[in-house]
């Protein structure tokens, strides 16, 4: 081959078509594999066209049947008529050896759509006026040819592997209840229901605006990571500045006063909280991306670059779905819009299972609701319903008749989970430092959540999130305030 010419081996090419006729076993395994910009030479892309078109109408695939097929199509003789035809049959004794031909054939397409791209993002390179636009769609044209990709097949059971790893995952759980937990949260009693969060899964929270979706899923990056300084995390948050988010990752990591921080308040104490939260969020494992136009693609790339980066890849966030863009923008009108929320969302479940991670992604729910959020309620499409593993609403409880409801006391309901049991789990926020708490004593909403130990920052001993609140066991909680911000005048996702 010469140095100008195109990756090409049309013996391979040859001898691959000649498998095909030959044997009828092999032609749905090759023939739905294969596609016609596979072939290097146009005769044999002519040719392999025919023999789909053949083995599409049900009909086997041989020297009789191509020939019919290429003549009605008026390409015999531009494909070198019936000799050649009768040649390639004849050309390989036998098609034992038609996987390593097929191979071949691959490889040489895959490289040559490379050298395609590459060309394409040289001239789009040297004409694009934004840096962000000339790597955005290098990343898709090679993104777009790695999808072509597909390892994935049919397997039976009757090899016994399938089982086998299913018995043997039950055996492990048996002696040891935590051998396939996923990333834990930090809140004893989810945690408890959904395993930790599972690898390959798709996880929605969604409330209304202002009752902590982003504090609530920052908390459960802030443990994941502080408890176990091993755990890599990406969050990509498209609304709040990458300041702003930090700023409350380490007000809730140091339990120290956001609004004593703000307000140039803080006592000597809260400074070496602070310093010492600080030290151990430099140490961890947190990435955070605040680009506020950002597609499905784009955080794929993103995060395939971290984990190859970083060797691993446990928990990644996303707030939120609504402001994500898709490949392809709406015209606009709701229902395009709802099209292109359920590309996204199944974008992002395809990511999950690709990487291996769990995602968590928050929504927004309608304005027109129910009291207590439904499925049904989730915004502009049932698809992020369809395409969930676990969706999580934070109800609150303040608001609810007939309970005498806590400052901050909110619900966590787990109204989806593919993978296991639904329930529900009393929580509290503590607003001054943008964290949830659990209730210690679970269903009963109106005593006072944590009112027994001690919430620990994260200088210390890092316990679960769950009912350690700093109040005393025999004294009231503060007087209580309007919930929304827990009383310090600090907004939680607006």
């Amino acid at each position: 081959m010469a140095n100008n010419q195109m990756p090409h081996n049309t013996d391979a090419e040859a001898a691959l078509l000649g498998c095909i006729m030959i044997d009828a076993e092999i032609q749905s395994d090759i023939l739905e594999e294969l596609t016609e910009e596979d072939f290097y030479s146009p005769q044999h892309q002519a040719i392999l066209g025919a023999m789909k078109a053949v083995y599409g109408s049900r009909k086997p695939v041989d020297v009789v049947t191509l020939t019919d097929r290429l003549e009605r199509d008026g390409k015999i003789e531009e494909v070198g008529g019936l000799s050649y035809i009768t040649d390639l049959s004849a050309l390989v004794p036998s098609a034992a050896n038609y996987r390593q031909y097929f191979e071949i054939v691959r490889r040489d397409a895959v490289n040559r759509a490379l050298i395609r791209a590459a060309g394409e993002i040289a001239k789009n390179s040297a004409q694009s006026p934004d840096v962000r636009d000339a790597l955005a769609f290098a990343e898709k044209r090679v993104y777009d040819i790695s999808e072509t990709e597909d390892n994935s097949a049919l397997e039976g059971l009757g090899d016994g592997k399938a089982v086998a790893g299913v018995i043997h995952k039950f055996e492990s759980i048996q002696e040891d209840p935590n051998a396939f937990r996923g990333v834990e949260t930090g809140f004893s009693h989810l945690d408890r229901i959904t395993h930790g969060l599972q690898k390959g899964t798709l996880v929605i929270i969604a409330a209304r605006p202002g009752v902590g979706k982003t504090s609530l899923a920052m908390n459960f990056v802030e443990y994941a990571c502080l408890n176990k300084k091993e755990n890599v995390a990406a969050v990509f948050s498209l609304e709040m500045p990458r300041m702003e988010l930090m700023q409350r990752l380490l007000c809730s990591a140091s339990l120290v006063s956001m609004e004593a921080a703000l307000n140039g308040k803080l006592t000597p104490e809260d400074w070496k909280r602070l310093w010492v939260a600080g030290d151990k969020l430099q140490k961890s494992k947190i990435f955070i991306d605040d680009s506020s136009v950002v597609t499905p693609a784009e955080i794929l790339s993103k995060l395939r670059r971290l984990k190859s980066a970083q060797g691993r890849l446990d928990l990644v966030m996303i707030d939120y779905i609504q402001l994500m863009n898709s490949e392809q923008p709406s015209r606009g009108g709701e229902i395009n819009r709802q099209q292109e929320i359920a590309s996204i969302t199944r974008a992002l479940k395809i990511m999950a299972k690709e990487l291996d991670v769990p995602v968590i992604a928050l929504s927004q729910l309608r304005r027109i609701q129910t009291k207590e959020a439904q499925l049904s309620d989730l915004r502009e499409s049932g698809a992020i319903e369809q395409d969930a593993d676990i969706v999580m609403f934070i109800n609150s409880l303040e608001d609810s008749e007939g309970s005498k409801a806590v400052k901050g006391a909110v619900e966590l309901n787990i109204a989806k989970h593919r993978g296991g049991s639904k329930g529900r789990i009393q929580l509290r926020f503590l607003g001054e430092f943008v964290k949830f708490i659990e209730v210690e004593d679970q269903g009963a909403p109106s005593e006072p959540p944590g009112s027994k130990g001690t919430l620990r920052a994260a200088g210390e001993d890092m316990p679960p999130q769950g009912g350690k609140a700093d109040f005393p066991t025999d004294e009231p909680p503060p007087e209580e305030e309007p919930f929304g911000d827990g009383g310090t005048g600090i907004p939680l996702d607006e």
